[in-house]
């Protein structure tokens, strides 16, 4: 609790997979909306393939992009693409919508193990419970969707899409400074 790096990491972890899946789990009824792209729920279901397999080939190509560019640097130019693509979703309509959100998925592919990275650097013998801690913060995949709900319920889905940009300007901040230990 004492390293701040980790501490905010699980920030990190939270907001991020609380992102993920808050979009990941309302892409369906965002598709469907009639300004987006109107379509059937089957249909949008299929169209999830996409987020998810965006994810599985950027991780592909961030195993190989981690080795050549800075983690943090590369974690913020994710975070600031993830939000580029949704404030595109949210300000169009039609394809262009429909294929911006979808993405974010490959936006998404290195936070995870970017963020624990950070978080457990320079941890030492602290690395195992660091660990620990960093996989309680995926709680966020729990609450942040139950908030982004609320947010559509009261709102719109549009609206509730911010909620996650949010989470996305967090990981930005962290790639660029949070991670940063203290010297």
């Amino acid at each position: 609790w004492h390293y701040r790096h980790l501490v905010l990491g699980m920030v990190g972890i939270f907001v991020y997979v609380g992102g993920e899946v808050a979009i990941g789990s309302h892409i369906v009824s965002y598709l469907h909306l009639p300004d987006v792209a109107g379509l059937a729920p089957k249909v949008a279901g299929d169209k999830v393939t996409y987020y998810w397999g965006g994810a599985m080939v950027g991780r592909f190509l961030g195993a190989y992009l981690l080795n050549k560019v800075n983690p943090g640097r590369l974690l913020a130019f994710n975070a600031l693409g993830a939000m580029a693509l949704v404030l595109l979703s949210l300000s169009t309509s039609g394809p262009v919508a429909m294929w911006s959100l979808l993405a974010v998925g490959l936006m998404n592919s290195i936070m995870f193990a970017t963020i624990f990275t950070l978080a457990v650097a320079g941890l030492g013998r602290h690395t195992e419970e660091a660990s620990g801690l960093l996989n309680v913060a995926i709680v966020g995949g729990a609450l942040v969707p139950m908030l982004f709900g609320a947010v559509a319920d009261a709102s719109s889905l549009r609206l509730a899409l911010l909620l996650p940009v949010l989470c996305y300007a967090y990981i930005l901040w962290y790639g660029l400074k949070g991670h940063v230990r203290a010297a």
